[in-house]
């Protein structure tokens, strides 16, 4: 699993009927020293949990992603889980407001 943040949503009217019930999601890994700070390209996740602009989450891939949907659709990556609180070394790097 990979720490991202929700930059915003894909609006798709026609898709896949498996993902039908799914919000997409517009998400960015987190950097590794400060979660709220993102690196590399921005791609697309479906969401399980409800998440918004501007959270980070986390993010399940491959077949992890597939089972997480319940197999009916066919992603590479999901938002599994919102997070409350990063701590790294100790120490919290990220706590949500």
């Amino acid at each position: 699993m990979q720490l991202a943040k929700v930059l915003g949503q894909v609006v798709s009217t026609v898709k896949e009927p498996g993902l039908a019930r799914f919000t997409l999601l517009l998400v960015q890994d987190a950097a590794d020293e400060d979660p709220e700070r993102t690196s590399g390209p921005a791609y697309v996740a479906v969401d399980l949990v409800g998440a918004g602009a501007g959270e980070i989450v986390l993010v399940a891939s491959g077949g992890a992603a597939r089972v997480a949907a319940g197999a009916e659709a066919p992603t590479d990556r999901a938002v599994v889980a919102i997070a409350d609180t990063v701590i790294r070394g100790g120490s919290v790097s990220y706590r949500k407001t």
